[in-house]
C-alpha cells in the first residue's frame, strides 16, 4: 500500500511541477508584452490604442464576421484573441484613414494578425461566404513572422 502511495505522490509532484510551468510560460509572455518598446510603449498599450480608437468604426455585419473568424479558438483564449486581431484590425483601418472598418480591412487584419497555421481555416471560411481570396494572397503569402518586424513596409509593397 505504502508503495502505490508513494507513487501517487511522485506523480502529483510531477503533475504540479508542468503545471506550474504552463503557467509561468505563459504569465512571462505576458510580462514580455508589457515590457515598454523604443517608441515607450508596450505591445500591449499599443493594442489597447487602437481597439479604443476604433470602437465606434465597427459595424454589426464586421463584428458579426470577427466573431466567425475567431470561433474556432478555444474560449479560453478567444477573448486575448479577440482582442489583438481586433487591434491590428483598428491600425489597418487608421493606417487607410478609414471612417469605418468594411470587410476588406478586416480580412487584411486578421491575416496580418494571424499566424500562418491559421490560414487554412480563413481560407475555407471565406469560400464558404463566397467572398474570393485573389485580392489577399499577397498577404497571405507572408507569415506572421513577416509581419512582426517591419510588417507596415511589407503592407505597403
Amino acid at each position: 500500500m505504502s508503495v502505490i502511495v508513494d507513487y501517487l505522490i511522485i506523480i502529483w509532484c510531477f503533475l504540479m511541477i508542468g503545471l506550474m510551468t504552463i503557467g509561468g510560460f505563459f504569465m512571462f509572455r505576458k510580462f514580455l508584452k508589457k515590457l515598454p518598446k523604443k517608441d515607450g510603449k508596450s505591445t500591449m498599450d499599443w493594442e489597447e490604442y487602437y481597439v479604443n480608437k476604433t470602437k465606434d468604426m465597427w459595424n454589426e455585419k464586421e463584428k458579426d464576421l470577427l466573431e466567425e473568424l475567431v470561433a474556432p479558438v478555444p474560449e479560453l483564449f478567444r477573448d486575448v484573441a479577440r482582442h489583438k486581431i481586433a487591434s491590428k484590425i483598428g491600425e489597418v483601418a487608421l493606417m487607410k484613414n478609414q471612417q469605418v472598418i468594411n470587410q476588406e480591412t478586416l480580412i487584411e487584419g486578421y491575416i496580418i494578425a494571424t499566424p500562418k497555421r491559421d490560414h487554412k481555416f480563413l481560407r475555407k471560411k471565406l469560400a464558404q461566404k463566397n467572398i474570393d481570396t485573389a485580392p489577399y494572397e499577397q498577404f497571405f503569402l507572408q507569415s506572421k513572422e513577416d509581419y512582426q518586424n517591419n510588417w507596415e513596409t511589407n503592407y505597403r509593397k
